[in-house]
């Protein structure tokens, strides 16, 4: 009879290795339902998100909201950027929290192939089925935020989701790959280790730092430089995708790229500073003479795995409320204050319970001729700077069906507003003519005085002469066209605001604002709608995260909380150790969110100031105390319920140390 070849044993021994996994499976039932929660939730965030982003177009959202395909489109980023990190880390965590079980394996023969292939098999199973379940998830998810941006005016009237295969597929596809690469990769760093290593490294975290993840941190780090150093010294603003450069109202979008690459640097750096941070955090608790406070600092610095891995969904949840609301915030005030500075009218009114009516400006001038008054009425043209034989083609992709948001100036446009002129004078926008920003000036390769052909909002093509080119301003259309041409196209449309230079007699049931302190607007109610709806879902997400990976956590704590008490120690430390080591681990991570939000804050404001703004206006730096406090809190609240539950049940549980 042969010998058994090299193969044919490694298939037996591997065969030998099934009921220890099954042995394990029953043991860590919850890392494996923690791994699967946290997969089919982040299926289901991203699917939902690229099911909605698969039903919009170019622009299909509400006169006067951000682009809907645009909002989706970062909702979309932003809930596979945290899902990705989510995953990633539960899946390795899982695998770390079976050290002790791999150092055995090894010591008793287990290869390391064997290790790195029962680890495999046991994602695979966990991830399929997540996808699965993430995917029927998604089903009423989608409609469900649907109906929520349409009842806020965020998305058209009748806008919803239905079942979209290709945006399903990608979301269980990319869950599915993140979660067998955080798995494989912790499992093939715990099966090179030798038997003897592998006894030794179970009982404490020696290297956190894997050689792949300072890669990844030094590329981040990088990345975040030269993205720091372009924007100081380009000339122009860094174009986003599709869109033209200079564009100060796109600029919100790479702040918030910037703000992502910054997280994501500081999270693959945490296994480095987050010790330094514990022992300069938990410096008080090492002069009690208390049990509790000792044991919780000794366990989160020798624990650096579990303490990276449970203060990692707490980071995004403190670092993305401070930095995407501080940002906007900080936009928010850019817009305002360059609306104060380039108001010229005294008061501006506006539609109260009823519109204005089409006349509004001719009324209220007609009993005082000295009054100067502007009217101003948002529009939509198509086709902007194309060829006139192009408007003959009415298929989605001819450049004559591009939409447009533009404003008409019915009246005296210096009346209204003082525009940074680059080329022309207010006074040229009478007549047959149109301004334009300096980013669509550059954009389209416009001059002044040349012609520019667009269809109006009835249908109508025209060519009007460019009479204005002026500075891109963040709370203005970038096309203002005379009304002397086009109010007679509007077909009935009521003016949005009436720029006055003094108190009307008559408020024509309006609403009268002072024009350099008119409070928030339409548009600032869009740009916190859009904002909830980028950051809420992701911060969902992590909040449940936190609960997740502190209830993995402390689960796998059962044998510690036995020998405790054999040592002598009462119920009541234990959970006090358990309590103090949450909060550590929370105050770990509002300080590091603390720090990512003030340098994203400093860099938006020197942004805005220097490149925006430019001698108009300045923007005070601001951190946004509030989100960030009540992100804390909120982290600790769950933190502090998702191991004390647990823990309690652990300890009314009678076990014996193993």
């Amino acid at each position: 009879m042969s010998e058994p070849t090299e193969s044919t044993a490694g298939r037996r021994s591997f065969g030998t290795l099934l009921p220890v996994a099954a042995a394990g499976l029953r043991r860590r039932k919850a890392a494996f339902a923690g791994s699967y929660v946290a997969l089919t939730l982040g299926v289901t965030l991203v699917a939902t998100t690229g099911s909605l982003l698969n039903r919009t177009a170019g622009d299909d959202s509400p006169l006067g909201a951000p682009s809907l395909h645009k909002v989706l489109q970062f909702t979309s980023a932003m809930a596979a950027f945290v899902a990705v990190f989510v995953v990633a880390g539960t899946f390795a965590f899982a695998v770390a929290q079976r050290r002790q079980e791999i150092a055995m394996l090894r010591a008793v023969g287990a290869t390391p192939r064997q290790i790195v292939g029962l680890i495999t098999g046991e994602a695979a199973v966990v991830g399929l089925a997540s996808a699965v379940s993430g995917c029927l998830l998604a089903l009423p998810g989608a409609p469900a935020l649907a109906a929520w941006l349409v009842d806020r005016g965020a998305a058209p009237a009748g806008f919803t989701a239905r079942p979209a295969v290709g945006p399903m597929l990608l979301a269980a596809a990319v869950g599915l790959l993140v979660a067998l690469l955080g798995a494989v990769t912790a499992a093939v760093r715990a099966g090179r280790v030798r038997a003897v290593e592998a006894l030794g490294d179970a009982a404490a975290d020696r290297t956190v730092m894997t050689r792949p993840r300072w890669a990844g941190a030094l590329l981040s780090l990088l990345a975040l430089a030269g993205t720091v150093g372009y924007y100081l010294s380009a000339d122009t603003m860094p174009p986003a995708p599709g869109d033209q450069p200079d564009d100060p109202q796109l600029a919100s979008q790479w702040v918030l790229g910037a703000d992502l690459l910054t997280i994501t640097t500081l999270a693959l750096f945490a296994p480095v500073l987050v010790p330094a941070l514990l022992r300069l955090l938990s410096a008080p608790l090492a002069r009690l003479t208390a049990a509790a406070p000792l044991l919780a600092r000794q366990n989160a610095l020798t624990a650096v795995r579990r303490t990276v891995s449970t203060a990692t969904p707490a980071f995004l949840t403190i670092a993305l409320a401070g930095t995407v609301i501080g940002s906007t915030a900080a936009f928010a005030d850019a817009m305002t204050a360059q609306n104060r500075a380039t108001a010229a009218a005294r008061y501006v009114l506006r539609p109260g319970t009823a519109p204005l009516p089409a006349d509004a400006a001719h009324r209220l001038t007609a009993d005082r001729p000295g009054l100067h008054a502007t009217a101003t009425t948002a529009t939509v043209v198509t086709g902007l700077g194309a060829d006139r034989p192009a408007f003959d083609d009415h298929g989605e992709d001819s450049p004559a069906t591009v939409p447009s948001a533009a404003t008409v100036v019915d009246g005296d446009l210096a009346t209204a507003w003082t525009l940074p002129a680059v080329a022309g004078t207010a006074a040229d926008l009478h007549g047959a003519t149109l301004a334009a920003s300096t980013h669509q000036a550059r954009g389209h390769g416009w001059k002044l005085g040349d012609q520019i052909n667009l269809r109006l909002a009835d249908g109508t093509v025209t060519s009007l002469r460019l009479a204005l080119v002026y500075r891109t301003q963040l709370g203005l259309d970038e096309i203002l066209l005379s009304g002397d041409t086009v109010t007679a196209h509007l077909a009935g449309a009521r003016p949005d605001a009436v720029h006055l230079g003094a108190e009307p007699a008559d408020r024509l049931g309006g609403t009268l604002t002072d024009a350099r302190n008119p409070g928030p607007d339409q548009g600032a109610h869009y740009t916190w709608i859009a904002t909830t709806t980028i950051l809420g879902p992701a911060l969902l997400y992590a909040l449940i995260a936190i609960v997740n990976t502190m209830v993995m956590s402390t689960a796998d704590r059962r044998r510690d909380f036995t020998v405790l008490r054999l040592a002598g120690t009462v119920r009541r430390q234990v959970l006090q150790t358990v309590a103090l080591e949450a909060v550590l681990v929370v105050a770990t991570a509002t300080v590091l969110a603390l720090a990512v939000t003030a340098l994203t804050q400093y860099g938006t404001t020197a942004l805005l100031d220097h490149r925006i703004l430019t001698g108009q206006a300045t923007v005070p730096l601001h951190l946004p105390w509030l989100p960030l406090g009540a992100g804390a809190a909120l982290c600790l609240a769950l933190a502090l319920a998702a191991c004390l539950l647990p823990s309690r049940l652990a300890l009314t549980t009678r076990t014996t140390a193993r």
